[in-house]
């Protein structure tokens, strides 16, 4: 088995916080996750999470216009250059303090960065400056009083627009201009949200934190500027006495060097070869004169003035306006309240086009395409986001993940569909591939502890603290069957067997184990025995067998036999308590994880102990804020809590309370491989020592909570009478747990369900060589040449111990096709199923969808009476997940076109109709002209005989 996975996803968390931004074709939305950075593709429904991560959670984001450089700085100001062709870091940068918002210019030369009251203007690498050290500092701003919150730049990138909290808007030069130097916006009586200048226009409106626009009007337009030479500081020198012709010549002096630094004023100068020096004296006197007059005046005058969202403030005295956003070729103005609801407005008559609430929390952040359809918005108090089309009034987008800790997940038995649960009662349908969460159960009331698929993948079960167990169709997305205990029970686990018959509970406050029928509904057997929480179950994935394994706190395993032998079971004795229980995928020996720290395998007949791994030193330390103990001594308290075999049944997955996850080799009883799952410094428990610069007499300056302000003055932190809500409520940092561990049952990836989200981990060969039985003859070369002289079994044979995908890849394609089957029968047994394997992971993403499906016939063909023993199920299962997407996707396009296919079909019929009519037409017409023809012939012969 290889180890060379890596993580490729990230699901369960669309939306943490921060800057919501549109790439340039606006098809695509860029949104910050935590601390990693996920890009979702409207046009092809599917979202990816680079691979990048950053120290901190990420707030501020903003794209380069030609849409190949990405600025992200996270929470604690460390900046990050990153390449969107290669998605890689190209540069860091730390600012050390709070950024508040980025901006790239639109010629995309420089880009602004917001810092306290200071405004960084710095040159954007790259072909458009010809500079290639990144974060080279141009100018600095300073003016603002209070902290900055939002920057804007003119569309000819030569003005730069800052809001700050000192409810003014400052208007700054990049160049040196002769009429500019900065310039003072103020009237409004909050905080600015945000500046937006016109298209090709110094006209700006300016939005503040209590709904009040202001639509200011500059006096000059982009030609008006004067570009002037910076302005020397004389040193202040006592002046020598002068007489009257060297005042003379000292003023005239003056007056030609500012001619000179005027283009307007050398123009109006009269060319002067043979004048007189009194006459050129009196000309630049009556010049000079006028030269402030000449220079027009940078200015702005206030056109209007609204109040917007009084609506809301109606309702709720406490909303305020939180983010605003605004497109400037519709001129639509969208607007976002701390009450969940947004506004369209068009200016400049701020005329309402739309409202619409989106739920009860604020709206942290608002984003337009490019073509002004799309509006993008994302709530970061229950992590959502939307992409609303407000012609059409229709969502693109909307995805939501769990507004709590997600708590299991389980693969579909193709690997094609994740289910996932959540502390918030709900569960979620996950698609692989594209990433996104097509259905939302809510069914249950309270938190999800289990879910389990079934094996014919038509329906899954959930259990639930509610005391429920419920069953949801996959086909119809409904809740077809609800399963209940005679007495209320709190169910802590449930599991499905092979066949899809039997379902079995756990209680948590009731030490039994229920057993029903799915297709009954009822409740068939209570199996006792248990003297502590039952915590796990499992059937055995043998079709024939009705073997359950369940484990308990009462530090035992027990095997039961529901079928047969009813309450009757075999007991093994656990050294601590039991956490999890699963199945080897052959029902051979089951694996239990206790509190111990240790990993036990069982053999399922003889109950003997196969081997023992202790973990608890592979699980890691961490201490958490809070903790008045070392890393070391908490270490002893600490075990896996989630545990899942691989495909092949010969390693083990472990995860728990930690930011690790291990994969075991059951056979050695060794560590292969230890994954961290994130280095996010924003949750706790991620260092080992409490840094002692926080540490003073009164205790951890870490659990002190930052107070930020809103609108009235208020704060953040809770206290007792003061503010209305949970009083309990505290803003402290989520602590790193591992929840679920599952491998896909194909084999090539596996899932983690974390503090972060559902975190998705797959096997990555592209770099690493790993020959299969490998010879000197082999090479990419002899395969060509054996391509070349139509030699297909030994040049495949050569691809397949070469081991490149490519190679393998055009060794299969270039069989012919009346030749597959002669290829495949000449094939040993062991590259028979490395071809097979090689097809499972082509077909999915292939064109050659009929040519594929002819090896795949002819292999099972060739081979079919011992296809089940021959091919290993995670290869059979990849196939089938690869050709149900396959099937999925034909079948999607089919639907869709094929209302356009009749539509051309009886457009066709209808113009070969007209062209049959025609034809006839046509016919009549001949057969009429000629008998017309004959009649005047004859008549003339007649007249003719008689005149005769």
């Amino acid at each position: 088995m290889k180890f060379a996975f890596k993580f490729s996803n990230l699901l369960g968390t669309v939306y943490r916080k921060g800057d919501l931004i549109f790439t340039p074709d606006g098809n695509s939305v860029i949104s910050p996750v935590g601390n990693r950075i996920t890009i979702y593709d409207l046009k092809n429904n599917k979202s990816n999470t680079l691979p990048i991560e950053s120290d901190y959670n990420l707030t501020a984001l903003d794209l380069s216009p030609n849409g190949c450089t990405l600025i992200a700085v996270n929470e604690e100001g460390e900046a990050y250059l990153i390449s969107m062709i290669s998605c890689t870091v190209i540069h860091r940068y730390k600012f050390f303090k709070t950024v508040r918002a980025v901006k790239f210019s639109p010629d995309g030369k420089h880009f602004a960065v917001c810092k306290e009251s200071n405004v960084f203007i710095m040159k954007s690498p790259g072909p458009y400056t010809g500079e290639y050290n990144a974060f080279v500092m141009e100018r600095v701003f300073k003016g603002a009083i209070d902290d900055t919150t939002c920057i804007e730049w003119s569309s000819c990138s030569r003005l730069l627009a800052v809001g700050s909290k000192d409810m003014c808007v400052r208007i700054y030069a990049l160049e040196q201009f002769k009429n500019l130097r900065s310039y003072l916006l103020g009237g409004h009586s909050h905080s600015i949200v945000g500046c937006f200048f016109e298209k090709n226009s110094y006209d700006i409106t300016t939005v503040s934190q209590n709904g009040q626009v202001c639509i200011w009007e500059c006096t000059l337009e982009e030609d008006g500027m004067i570009v002037g030479p910076p302005q020397k500081r004389k040193k202040t020198e006592p002046k020598p006495e002068l007489s009257d012709d060297a005042e003379d010549d000292l003023k005239l002096e003056e007056i030609i060097e500012k001619i000179e630094n005027n283009k307007q004023l050398e123009e109006s100068v009269p060319s002067y070869t043979h004048e007189n020096e009194s006459d050129i004296r009196d000309k630049l006197g009556k010049i000079i004169k006028n030269v402030d007059d000449d220079v027009p005046k940078f200015g702005y005058k206030k056109i209007s003035k609204h109040y917007l969202g009084d609506e809301v403030r109606k309702q709720n005295s406490s909303a305020y306006l939180t983010t605003a956003a605004y497109h400037k070729d519709t001129k639509i103005l969208v607007i976002g309240f701390s009450t969940g609801v947004f506004f369209l407005y068009e200016l400049p008559d701020v005329n309402l086009i739309h409202s619409l609430s989106i739920s009860e929390h604020q709206v942290s952040s608002i984003a337009i395409s490019k073509p002004g359809d799309w509006i993008a918005l994302g709530c970061s108090g229950i992590g959502q986001l939307l992409v609303w089309e407000w012609q059409s009034e229709q969502y693109v987008l909307k995805q939501q993940g769990h507004s709590s800790d997600m708590t299991c997940l389980c693969y579909s038995p193709d690997g094609q569909y994740i289910a996932t649960g959540g502390q918030d009662g709900k569960v979620k349908l996950w698609n692989t591939a594209t990433g996104f969460c097509f259905v939302t159960f809510s069914e249950h009331t309270s938190s999800i502890t289990d879910i389990q698929f079934s094996a014919n993948k038509k329906f899954f079960i959930s259990s639930s603290l509610d005391g429920t167990i419920r069953c949801f169709d996959i086909n119809r997305y409904r809740n077809f069957r609800t399963l209940t205990s005679p007495t209320p029970v709190q169910f802590s686990c449930c599991a499905l067997d092979s066949s899809g018959e039997l379902c079995a509970a756990g209680g948590q406050d009731v030490f039994e184990i229920y057993v029903w029928s799915i297709k009954l509904g009822k409740l068939l057997e209570i199996l006792g025995g248990h003297e502590g929480p039952v915590v796990s179950l499992a059937f055995s994935p043998v079709l024939t067998s009705s073997a359950l394994a369940s484990v308990s706190w009462d530090k035992t395993l027990r095997l039961w036999n529901c079928i047969e032998e009813g309450s009757d079971h075999e007991t093994i004795q656990l050294n601590a308590d039991g956490l999890q229980v699963v199945y080897r995928p052959d029902g051979q020996e089951v694996a239990v994880c206790t509190l111990s720290g240790q990993i036990c395998v069982f053999n399922v007949r003889t109950s003997d102990q196969m081997c023992t791994i202790d973990g608890r030193n592979d699980l890691g330390s961490g201490r958490s804020d809070t903790d008045l103990i070392t890393s070391k001594k908490n270490l002893r308290a600490k075990a896996f809590t989630s545990l899942c075999y691989s495909a092949d049944g010969q390693c083990l997955l472990a995860g728990g309370q930690s930011k690790n996850i291990c994969i075991y080799s059951i056979k050695e009883s060794i560590l292969l491989k230890k994954f961290e799952i994130t280095l996010n410094k924003s949750l706790d428990s991620m260092s080992d020592f409490i840094n002692r610069r926080h540490l003073t007499e009164f205790g951890n300056l870490l659990l002190v909570e930052k107070r930020t302000e809103l609108e009235g003055g208020d704060v953040a932190l809770r206290l007792p009478g003061v503010r209305k809500g949970d009083m309990a409520d505290r803003n402290l940092k989520p602590e790193i747990r591992v929840f679920c561990v599952r491998f896909s049952p194909t084999g090539q990836s596996f899932s983690v369900a974390t503090t972060e989200g559902l975190m998705q981990y797959s096997l990555n060969s592209g770099g690493v060589f790993q020959p299969f039985e490998l010879e000197l003859s082999a090479t990419p070369q002899s395969v060509r040449e054996a391509l070349a002289k139509q030699e297909w079994s030994s040049a495949l044979i050569s691809a397949l111990r070469l081991n490149e995908p490519k190679i393998v890849q055009e060794a299969i394609e270039r069989v012919p096709l009346k030749d597959i089957s002669l290829t495949i029968a000449n094939l040993p047994d062991d590259y028979l199923r490395r071809v097979l394997k090689t097809i499972s992971d082509l077909v999915e993403g292939s064109c050659h969808i009929e040519f594929y499906l002819h090896w795949i016939s002819s292999a099972f063909t060739t081979h079919g009476s011992r296809a089940q023993g021959m091919f290993p199920m995670p290869t059979l299962l990849a196939l089938e997940k690869g050709l149900s997407r396959k099937y999925q996707q034909l079948s999607d396009i089919c639907d869709f076109n094929k209302y356009t296919i009749r539509y051309i079909k009886d457009l066709g019929r209808k113009h070969d109709e007209q062209a049959n009519a025609m034809e006839v037409d046509d016919e009549l017409k001949s057969e009429a002209d000629s008998s017309g023809r004959g009649t005047g012939e004859s008549e003339i012969d007649s007249d003719a005989d008689s005149m005769a």
